[in-house]
């Protein structure tokens, strides 16, 4: 005789909580807040500001330093941080310069590739000795800026040719300039390669704890490579968009877009200490940070202070976005 089979109550769904913070969702809307406030405040200072020209020379101006920012919010988002792009974005210009001469229209693509390349052995020398991050980049910063004093004889090199530049200073619909345009073409491919791809989720994993997406099999070494690499070829295009403006390439020619691009990043909403934050937000960010730039002398803020502000911007910026159940965590 068969045991009669007593029917089980169904398990209550398991729910997780997590999601964003609401402090999160804040900060996700103030890169935009910031940016109308800064606008409207600029244009009551100078009323000529709001034209088409004067803002499409403050966006083409914006180029590089979303580029370097875009690239440098990966390695951010990964729990590093990158203090090289400046410097290797300066030794890209000179070897650009240098180059041009042999490999005319390939240049562009000799320079992003080295640029990559260099990236490439910063994150293999965090992940395989485990240095931190900030330590590697900081000696990297000093290396690149010293090699690109020795190989330029600590001066300008000239590009006469240019034409191997010369679609950067094009515009698209007429009005939009082309290296803009370029920027913004970079900070969707690489956000729509995040989204498509596991690379979202295991680089948000890492960001949060690489203890933890370890265990959990995320490929956290290749994702740390492959972020300094991103950020390597984003400083080598960001040094070839300057070329095109300045004609020519310099040892120091980026070093002043280091602070603005990291500043760039913090005041986009992303997290110092890894895991949150977004591509689309730097490019906010470095909007606002030009605008500041460009807005300063029109309010008649000597440029000596520019260095101040930054600092306050980012000690500000961190301040909001910091996760602190992470700050004993070095990275």
């Amino acid at each position: 005789m068969s045991t009669p089979v007593i029917a089980q109550p169904a398990a209550e769904p398991v729910v997780v909580k997590g999601g964003p913070t609401p402090a999160q969702r804040l900060t996700s809307f103030m890169p935009v807040i910031a940016l109308v406030a800064l606008l409207a405040a600029l244009t009551i200072a100078d009323p000529d500001f709001l034209t088409q020209k004067s803002l499409t020379a403050a966006i083409r101006t914006s180029a590089p330093l979303v580029v370097l920012a875009a690239g440098a919010t990966l390695v951010v988002l990964c729990g590093g941080i990158d203090l090289s792009i400046a410097a290797l974005a300066s030794l890209s210009t000179v070897f650009f310069a240098m180059w041009l001469p042999d490999l005319g229209g390939l240049t562009t693509l000799a320079v992003i590739a080295a640029a990559a390349g260099i990236g490439a052995i910063q994150g293999i020398a965090h992940v395989v000795l485990r240095i931190p991050s900030f330590i590697v980049t900081l000696g990297g910063m000093s290396i690149f800026s010293a090699v690109a004093l020795v190989i330029s004889d600590a001066g300008p090199i000239r590009v006469v040719d240019r034409d191997a530049t010369n679609w950067l200073t094009l515009y698209v619909a007429g009005y939009i300039p082309m290296a803009f345009f370029v920027a913004v073409v970079v900070v969707a491919v690489i956000a729509l390669v995040l989204k498509l791809t596991p690379l979202q989720s295991y680089i948000t994993a890492t960001g949060y704890s690489e203890s933890a997406a370890r265990l959990a099999g995320t490929p956290v070494d290749r994702v740390k490579v492959g972020a300094f690499t991103v950020s390597g070829a984003c400083a080598g295009l960001a040094a070839v968009m300057l070329v095109s403006r300045n004609f020519s390439g310099s040892p120091t020619m980026a070093d002043n877009l280091l602070l603005p691009a990291v500043a760039a990043i913090v005041v986009g909403g992303t997290a110092i200490t890894g895991g949150h934050g977004s591509i689309w937000r730097s490019l906010v960010g470095a909007l606002v940070i030009t605008l500041l730039r460009v807005g300063l002398p029109i309010v008649g803020v000597p440029s000596a202070y520019e260095q101040i502000l930054y600092g306050a911007i980012i000690v500000a910026a961190v301040a909001l976005t910091l996760d602190r159940s992470k700050v004993l965590t070095i990275k």
